[in-house]
């Protein structure tokens, strides 16, 4: 990781979404700059000029938690974009290479009872979305990842290197765009997790769609959200999905799954439900079959 480079392209990637008219700025004759200059940014943020080209060449030592604040509402960063700018500052410091931790990789007894417990479909991750356990129903939902060819089972590898994650996932370009986004804010929080970086390299090398979409800079946050399957058993479901951290647990949350009652999703997951005790059930069914459903 390079550090100073993350920060520097991604406070010109802010800067150049950002239009004039967006910033409240006047604008005369043709601009031959993609948003705002260097120089609008500063003055919005109330810093000279050569302080903000400092700062975008990545030179951040000694930068106070003031000219962040600053920085982030001149350039309209969400939270998760506030955050991720934090993150990355504070991945500067030497003391961050030396708390570095790495995420979890066991699944504690107790956890795996609390998913057995929970009738909705429910999967345990790493941050950066290695599976690492699940619920009957939670493994029957998610049976095409569980059963790629791509090992570890992981969101990110079946998303960019799985051509069935394509039919799986109907909105598969704003997924994966997603998918991205959340790797982006775990590199900034997690700057040293070999793991994570591992799987970034994996990524960039092989999938062409996962580099274009790193380069963009794009961040957000995991935590709730509405997700659209094509089970190759059940057919279309449309869910809603929470994350729970597992606080005891480095690196490692809860996902769950529900659907509106009453709804075709919720039906659908009745029926998935209905044949998790039944071995392979993916094999018992033509697939045909269950869609007439």
């Amino acid at each position: 990781m390079d550090a100073a480079a993350d920060i520097a392209e991604f406070l010109a990637s802010r800067r150049a979404r950002i239009t004039p008219e967006q910033a409240g700025l006047p604008t005369y004759g043709q601009r031959r700059v993609t948003g705002l200059r260097r120089e609008e940014i500063a003055a919005l943020a109330g810093v000279s000029a050569d302080y903000y080209r400092r700062l975008e060449r990545g030179q951040v030592s000694g930068v106070s938690e003031q000219v962040l604040d600053a920085l982030a509402r001149a350039l309209q960063l969400d939270d998760a974009e506030r955050t991720h700018l934090f993150d990355l500052i504070r991945a500067t410091s030497p003391v961050a290479r030396r708390r570095a931790r790495p995420a979890g990789r066991r699944v504690r007894p107790v956890v795996q009872r609390l998913l057995d417990q929970i009738t909705a479909p429910a999967v345990v991750a790493t941050d950066h979305g290695d599976l690492l356990a699940a619920n009957a129903l939670g493994r029957a939902l998610y049976a095409p990842v569980f059963d790629s060819r791509e090992r570890p089972a992981s969101f990110a590898r079946f998303t960019f290197l799985d051509p069935a994650a394509a039919d799986f996932y109907p909105d598969w370009p704003q997924l994966a765009s997603e998918l991205v986004a959340v790797l982006r804010s775990q590199a900034g929080k997690n700057p040293y997790d070999r793991a994570l970086q591992d799987l970034i390299g994996e990524l960039s090398t092989r999938s062409a769609e996962f580099r274009t979409r790193w380069a963009a800079h794009d961040v957000r946050f995991h935590r709730t959200g509405r997700k659209r399957l094509h089970h190759p058993l059940v057919g279309d479901l449309d869910l809603s999905y929470e994350t729970l951290t597992l606080d005891a647990d480095h690196g490692l949350a809860m996902s769950l799954y529900t659907a509106e009652a009453a709804s075709p999703s919720q039906q659908a997951l009745d029926l998935l439900a209905s044949w998790t005790a039944t071995p392979d059930p993916l094999e018992q069914r033509p697939v045909g079959e269950v869609r007439g459903h």
